[in-house]
């Protein structure tokens, strides 16, 4: 189902940069009241600003807790090469005016396993920080395990150091270090669950792991940043014959982002390659489909029937049928 979003205005209250490509942002809506609508850990906001000619829109996970920030707080990670959304947030300063969609919740929090294991990944340490406060501080068992390209990128480290103790394990790549996802996993009480959230070459390593030691996959939950993709991205055309138009797709603007700004009404939701709802089908392909998604089985991508237009991308050029899914709506 698609989530029901309320769009409102809000300004930029607060900044700070948390590493070298991490800022924290603070955002007060213009009704205060809002933010009194208690969300819980795991949930996400979706935030539309326009920057350089082009509107973005991109979902950001909540840090913290409704309790302790009086607006809505997030963290970018900085990409430079990618699709121009994280550095349209890094141009706004204090007082700029954003929008703001109602907290939505697909990663939720559940407390009744008797011990919970986080992943994170990267920027992924963004939902863990409110998991890892509502655990910790209700009396629940959890441990949490932080993966990073280098000390300098432990985004929230200290924060979940204090909270946390021994129960926080990083790891640093540029030191050699990988975290032992089959002995966190084995060290687990029967009935534990764990919540995953990174690249989704984690995910898939996490996965891998969790059914290896026999546990039971709806056990595991998971949220993703999908893929980097296979292939270098570059400008493609897409057909679409039910409006009777052909439209070039630019290297650093996603397919969906393309199809709106056309008029062209696709249904969405997550725009990171997990729920499927904006799924194409695939009329004729020349050239190559670089699927990004998580949604899409391992068959379907080899089949290139499908592709989801938030994420994926197309070397060459692509047929699609924009067809409006009812059974979605």
């Amino acid at each position: 189902m698609k989530s029901t979003l309320t769009w409102q205005g809000a300004r930029v209250a607060e900044l700070r940069d948390l590493t070298p490509t991490v800022r924290e942002f603070v955002l007060a809506p213009a009704d205060a009241d809002a933010v009194a609508e208690r969300w819980a850990p795991g949930a996400h906001l979706q935030v539309r600003l326009a920057a350089d000619g082009r509107e973005f829109t991109r979902n950001y996970s909540l840090v913290g807790s409704p309790e302790e920030c009086p607006g809505y707080r997030i963290a970018v990670k900085r990409l430079d090469d990618g699709l121009g959304g994280s550095r349209a947030m890094w141009q706004l300063a204090v007082g700029d005016a954003i929008e703001v969609g109602t907290p939505q919740n697909h990663f939720p929090l559940g407390f009744a396993a008797p011990a919970t294991l986080l992943v994170a990944g990267g920027i992924g340490i963004t939902p863990m920080v409110s998991m890892a406060q509502a655990l910790a501080r209700g009396g629940h068992r959890v441990r949490l395990l932080y993966a990073a390209r280098s000390e300098s990128e432990l985004a929230y480290g200290e924060t979940l150091r204090e909270l946390l103790g021994e129960g926080l394990v990083t790891c640093v790549s540029s030191r050699g270090e990988r975290l032992d996802l089959t002995g966190e996993i084995d060290a687990l009480s029967a009935g534990a669950q764990a919540y995953v959230c990174g690249p989704a070459a984690l995910l898939d390593e996490v996965r891998a792991r969790w059914l290896d030691a026999g546990r039971p996959l709806p056990s595991l939950r998971f949220e993703t940043f999908g893929s980097g993709g296979r292939l270098h991205s570059e400008g493609f055309y897409v057909e679409l014959p039910r409006h009777g138009t052909r439209l070039e797709v630019p290297p650093d603007q996603p397919l969906l982002e393309v199809l709106e700004a056309a008029g062209i009404e696709v249904m969405s939701d997550c725009r990171r390659g997990e729920c499927g709802l904006c799924v194409m089908d695939v009329l004729s392909l020349d050239g190559q489909i670089d699927h990004r998604d998580v949604f899409l089985s391992e068959r379907e991508k080899r089949e290139n029937t499908r592709i989801c237009a938030c994420v994926s991308r197309v070397v060459g050029s692509v047929t699609l049928d924009t067809a409006w899914r009812a059974e979605c709506a």
